[in-house]
């Protein structure tokens, strides 16, 4: 895919590894400076190296979305290196599963900390300088189970849920200065933890997808790269399903 957008930086979250990793690199081979986040100093690093093995101008930083001074100190840290991005892929979130009767307090608001209120944190700072500029995107990474629920993640499929409901409002807010924001909702993604699952458990999650297997990082990242492109321009406030028809 070419994508008419030379000069433009996009900011990734949670980048170091799974579909934040498979987006940075979707990117930088599409000629955008990169940046990628992740929690930790050796994460931040890997990506920079990465990026540095390609030629590309980007680098990673540390940001940990459970602290917002953290992320008000990588995001300066970009403008200060790169300068403010055009484009931001809100990726980074965690899992703190269990039943909703067992799910402790601070599960519930840690899910909702990272998943959804850092979002609003770092896509404020973001958006301010896209305003100014009179062009921007923003992709957030939203999931399957934020329409069809799933049992013991009531933490995080609202957290998925409320990011979709602000998408859509803040597509509203922004589409008069030529930004965009729009969700990829990612189905049931080849990760370690698939990995260690046994055959029948595999067997029996794939009975439920109608393309007969899991996703990968790259199905995401190619659907990130087309919501930035030019052939996106007229789309805005959508939740683009990656699930291969898990729900349809």
């Amino acid at each position: 895919m070419t994508i008419e957008l030379n000069g433009k930086i996009a900011l990734v979250t949670g980048a170091s590894r799974g579909i934040g990793e498979a987006i940075i690199k979707q990117l930088a081979a599409s000629g955008l400076t990169v940046i990628g986040t992740s929690t930790s100093t050796r994460g931040a690093e890997g990506i920079t190296d990465y990026l540095k093995s390609i030629d590309n101008p980007g680098f990673g930083v540390v940001m940990n979305f459970n602290e917002p001074e953290s992320i008000d100190a990588g995001y300066e840290l970009v403008v200060e290196q790169c300068g403010a991005p055009n484009i931001l892929v809100n990726n980074a979130g965690i899992a703190k599963d269990n039943l909703f009767l067992r799910m402790k307090e601070s599960d519930w608001d840690e899910v909702m900390q990272v998943n959804l209120k850092s979002v609003f944190t770092l896509t404020k700072k973001a958006v301010r300088a896209m305003l100014k500029a009179r062009w921007g995107r923003v992709v957030n990474i939203s999931s399957v189970v934020a329409t069809m629920g799933n049992p013991g993640q009531a933490n995080y499929c609202a957290a998925k849920a409320a990011l979709e409901g602000f998408s859509r409002s803040l597509a509203q807010e922004l589409g008069g200065r030529s930004i965009t924001v729009n969700c990829v909702a990612p189905g049931f993604i080849a990760t370690d933890m698939t990995e260690s699952m046994s055959s029948d458990q595999k067997e029996a999650m794939l009975a439920h997808i109608p393309l007969n297997r899991l996703g990968c990082g790259e199905d995401i990242a190619k659907a990130v790269e087309f919501l930035i492109s030019d052939g996106a321009n007229y789309i805005t406030g959508a939740t683009i399903p990656v699930n291969g028809g898990l729900r349809m």
